[in-house]
C-alpha cells in the first residue's frame, strides 16, 4: 500500500522521536511505499534554517544530500506537487481552526492521490469529509 507522511513524521523519523506502534508497523512493512510531499521537504528546510528544529548533525545536513538521505537511506519517495494537487487545493474549503497553507497543500496532495496521510496533527481529521484518509501518529 502507498502512504504519504507529513513533515512532523519525517522529523520524528530523523530524530528518533515518537512513532506510534501502528505507524511503525506501516513504516517497517517493506511492501508499503512511503512517500513525502515536496512541500514537506520545503517546510523541513525552512524549519532547520529558521532554527525551529535542529536535526542531528551526524544524520543529515541541509545540503544537496538531503534528497539522497530521504530517498536512499530512509527509503521514502518524494512526491512533487502537480497541477492536479493545486486544483484540489483550490476547491478545498478553508476551515476556521486550520488555515496553514503548507498543511492544506499536503492534505490536497493526499486527497488527489488517494494516499492515506500519516501525521501527528490533530486538526487533519477535519478534512476527512473532503476525502482525506487520515492515520494518526498518536
Amino acid at each position: 500500500m502507498r502512504y504519504l507522511i507529513d513533515t512532523n513524521v519525517l522529523i520524528n523519523i530523523i530524530e528518533y522521536d515518537y512513532i506510534s506502534d501502528d505507524v511503525q508497523n506501516i513504516l517497517s512493512d517493506y511492501e508499503n511505499q512511503i512517500h513525502i510531499s515536496s512541500e514537506s521537504i520545503k517546510e523541513f528546510i525552512h524549519l532547520v534554517q529558521s532554527g525551529k528544529i535542529s536535526p542531528p548533525k551526524n544524520r543529515v545536513q541541509i545540503t544537496d544530500n538531503l534528497f539522497d538521505f530521504i530517498e536512499d537511506e530512509l527509503n521514502i519517495a518524494i512526491k512533487y506537487i502537480s497541477k492536479e494537487h493545486l486544483r484540489t487545493l483550490a476547491k478545498l474549503p478553508l476551515i476556521d481552526e486550520h488555515r496553514d497553507p503548507t498543511d492544506r497543500l499536503i492534505i490536497a496532495q493526499a486527497i488527489t492521490e488517494k494516499l492515506p496521510l500519516i501525521s501527528n496533527d490533530t486538526k487533519f481529521p477535519k478534512y476527512r469529509k473532503y476525502g482525506l484518509i487520515f492515520i494518526s501518529n498518536r
